[in-house]
């Protein structure tokens, strides 16, 4: 791994207490350019993650607030008239930044879900006609509260499907939490100002050296096995797609590069393919209705898979 990526994790670990899985994961999604799902309850700091990986990144941040009035022409742009120069003049939307935070994205409506979902399939956007490309670092942070649902728009299970990960934010252990307070009533951190330890060129360097990472012919019968089996037993409605597959591959690629390896081991799959699998898969009603949570059918569908040598 690269020093510059090695300072990045530290520093990136310093500023966000207690999350230290989920920032590398979070930092491995947009390696591989992908996007990637937060829920948690609120306050547990999901948008000053998504803020500090912008700010260590050098690259653009925007948040949008997602509510049941926000139009979709607000999330990509829209065209004005322009009454002193007698001239249309295309106004770009917050989708057009590097890093952006969709806030509660299941408070907005389905249209308004999917003005930003296709952006994220597309990396495009067309206003009135005219199509727009994204910035080629274009990484889509969409938060849930998982505790409220009165007003809300829960996603699709098949736009879900877009996310490379679905992420969930715990709390922190005693100890952490403490160590948060105590910087906050210290004024320890400047949140408004972070440092960049990354600059574009330097990430878009590493993304293609990431693409160069090994992954065998075991080690992807391995993961096809993972994904077919989420088709194959009767815990499971809905399985996985063949989007699933590509997803853990890249995203274990990227795991490989950030312990410092450039081959995919069984093990890098297993450590992604929890969070790039419980949002695409559907429990059966009887599963369901015994208490079983998506991340125990996960965890015992990977151990029934044999692992390749």
């Amino acid at each position: 791994m690269k020093k510059e990526l090695t300072s990045f994790l530290e520093k990136y670990e310093e500023r966000i207490i207690g999350q230290r899985l989920n920032l590398r994961l979070l930092l491995s999604a947009i390696l591989t350019g992908g996007h990637v799902l937060l829920e948690g309850v609120p306050g547990t700091g999901k948008t000053q993650m998504v803020r500090t990986l912008a700010g260590l990144l050098g690259g653009g941040f925007n948040r949008i607030q997602f509510t049941p009035d926000l139009l979709p022409s607000d999330i990509t742009g829209s065209m004005i008239y322009n009454m002193k120069e007698s001239t249309f003049q295309t106004l770009k939307g917050p989708i057009f930044t590097n890093i952006l935070l969709a806030d509660e994205i299941n408070r907005t409506p389905a249209k308004t879900q999917a003005a930003l979902l296709e952006a994220m399939e597309e990396k495009q956007v067309t206003i009135q006609g005219e199509t727009y490309p994204l910035p080629e670092v274009f990484f889509v942070v969409a938060t849930q509260n998982p505790i409220e649902f009165e007003g809300t728009y829960p996603l699709p299970e098949a736009q879900q499907d877009r996310f490379l990960f679905k992420l969930k934010i715990e709390f922190p252990t005693f100890e952490e939490e403490k160590t948060v307070l105590r910087h906050v009533i210290e004024n320890s951190f400047d949140e408004k100002r972070v440092s960049s330890i990354l600059d574009m060129d330097t990430f878009l360097r590493i993304r293609k050296e990431i693409e160069k990472v090994t992954v065998s012919e075991n080690v992807l019968d391995y993961t096809m096995q993972i994904v077919r089996k989420t088709r194959d037993t009767e815990a499971i409605r809905y399985g996985a797609s063949t989007r699933a597959g590509i997803s853990i591959g890249k995203a274990a690629q990227a795991w490989a590069y950030l312990t410092g390896r450039d081959y995919v081991t069984p093990d890098d799959i297993k450590m992604v393919a929890k969070p790039a699998l419980s949002h695409r898969i559907q429990l059966s009603p009887h599963v369901e209705l015994e208490g079983a949570t998506v991340d125990q059918i996960i965890e015992e569908l990977v151990g029934s898979v044999p692992v390749p040598r």
